[in-house]
Formats: C-alpha cells, structure tokens, sequence
C-alpha cells in the first residue's frame, strides 16, 4: 500500500479551504520545488521529516546475474533520503504515538 499525489490532494482538499484542482496543484509544485532544488545538487530538508541529498556514485564492476559476465556500471547520482529524529521516533513507536516538536533532533 502506498500513499499517491491523488491522496495527497485529497488530504490538503480536506483540510484546507481549497478546491480539488488548487489542492492537486499545492501537491504537484511542492515536488517540483523539491526536484528543483535536488537538481541543483542542493540538500532538501523538510523539518520533522528528514532530508533529501544528492550523491554522486563512482563507476564500478558489476555483473550480469543472467549470464555472470563482467560489466561496468556507470557513474551515477542517486537521492539519499534520511529520515529525522521525529519521524524514526513516530514510526518506531507506531500510530498514534504523541510527538512533540522539541523531541526533533535533526
């Protein structure tokens, strides 16, 4: 199960005195800004949530598992995301665990 933009929409709908289409625009400029900054090799930090980081992978030898050659993988950036205090606390404490604000160490 996995929470898609439409459901995100939907919550900002809801919660926000907004229509459907506003809140799906909220949904989508919110990910463009944080593309935006990601590909601008900027870190993304969302408080309470954690941070979104740009890192460059070396190329480096690999092998096809089909066949067992040897290959090279090229060199490559990947997004690192890494989660803060606050949300490994409310996911290793399962739902409904209070939070507090203070409790974010990130």
């Amino acid at each position: 199960m996995c929470v898609t933009k439409a459901e995100l929409a939907e919550a900002i709908y809801e919660k926000l005195p907004v229509d459907k289409q506003k809140a799906a625009q909220i949904v989508e400029d919110y990910i463009e800004l944080i593309k935006e900054g990601l590909d601008k090799d900027q870190k993304v930090m969302l408080s309470g949530f954690g941070s979104f980081e740009v890192k460059s992978k070396p190329a480096r030898r690999g092998r096809n598992p089909q066949t067992g050659d040897t290959i090279t993988l090229r060199a490559r950036k990947v997004v690192k995301f890494k989660p803060s205090q606050l949300l490994r606390k409310a996911i290793n404490e399962g739902p409904g665990a209070v939070l507090d604000e203070k409790d974010d160490i990130d």
